[in-house]
């Protein structure tokens, strides 16, 4: 299938201010890109590209004063199939790891290793490893916190969505990469597009999504604590230790997001 993707956001700044953003497809989706998301910026401004330390692609600009919009409209190729379900996927003992998954084990600035290791062997100790835990606690954290936008704060950490109970899909991912590193698996946070293909109406607005991936048996796997069932269409963007490492802008000055708009939808 084919699926239609992209953004429009709008910035306010009262003088020239630095920002990065990290807005682009992963490299890993880059072969099935059929038409490229270049970021578009009006006024026009230089961008300068880079790849930061997790290897997601980020873009430097300066905002003139006033207003900026940054937008894209692209279209990527998509197999159509549903997230993979694995159940036989074995968890890997703490001294075999490859050194590159150790980072997702420890905790970071929306994940609190230290505060819900207790709570997460209270309540995983008993469940299968491997495949059958992470869905374990995926399943105990889609029932344990309440959606709703009304509930969305930059300041939440897991610890805060497991007390409080109501979050956002970051939240419901930053809890479920915790409770996995708290039982020794790799767990690293993704953002990307997620529309609703495959779903029945009604739909909720459009935004960019917060999922995470599993390192079980050798190779990373998505689970999605939010939704808790294989999904069609995901586009990631970016991943990193947690929502910190992938935000979509980060300013260097006073500025305020005027209007913010994310578009996927499946096309002929």
């Amino acid at each position: 299938m084919k699926i239609r993707i992209g953004y429009e956001l709008v910035y306010e700044c009262p003088q020239p201010t630095p920002m990065i953003l990290c807005l682009n497809v992963h490299f890993s989706r880059i072969s099935d890109m059929l038409v490229p998301d270049h970021l578009i910026a009006s006024p026009s401004v230089p961008i300068s590209v880079y790849r930061d330390t997790f290897g997601n692609w980020c873009s430097r600009i300066v905002a003139p004063a006033g207003q900026v919009r940054l937008s894209t409209d692209a279209l990527v190729y998509d197999s159509g199939l549903p997230d993979v379900i694995v159940p036989g996927a074995r968890q890997t003992p703490v001294e075999q790891l490859p050194s590159d998954t150790l980072l997702y084990l420890l905790g970071s600035r929306y994940c609190e290793t230290d505060r819900l290791s207790e709570v997460a062997w209270q309540l995983f100790d008993k469940a299968p490893t491997g495949w059958g835990r992470v869905q374990a606690i995926c399943d105990f954290v889609n029932r344990h916190i309440t959606f709703g936008y009304e509930h969305a704060r930059p300041t939440k950490t897991a610890w805060d969505a497991y007390n409080d109970r109501t979050g956002v899909c970051r939240d419901f991912a930053h809890l479920a990469i915790t409770f996995c590193r708290c039982m020794n698996i790799p767990a690293r946070y993704c953002t990307g597009y997620l529309g609703d293909i495959g779903m029945a109406p009604p739909y909720g607005p459009m935004d960019f999504a917060g999922w995470f991936e599993a390192y079980l048996d050798g190779q990373w796997y998505t689970f999605d604590p939010r939704n808790n069932m294989p999904r069609i269409g995901r586009v990631l963007i970016a991943q990193g230790r947690d929502a910190a490492d992938v935000a979509i802008s980060n300013t260097f000055g006073p500025n305020v997001l005027k209007s913010f708009m994310v578009r996927t939808e499946e096309v002929s």
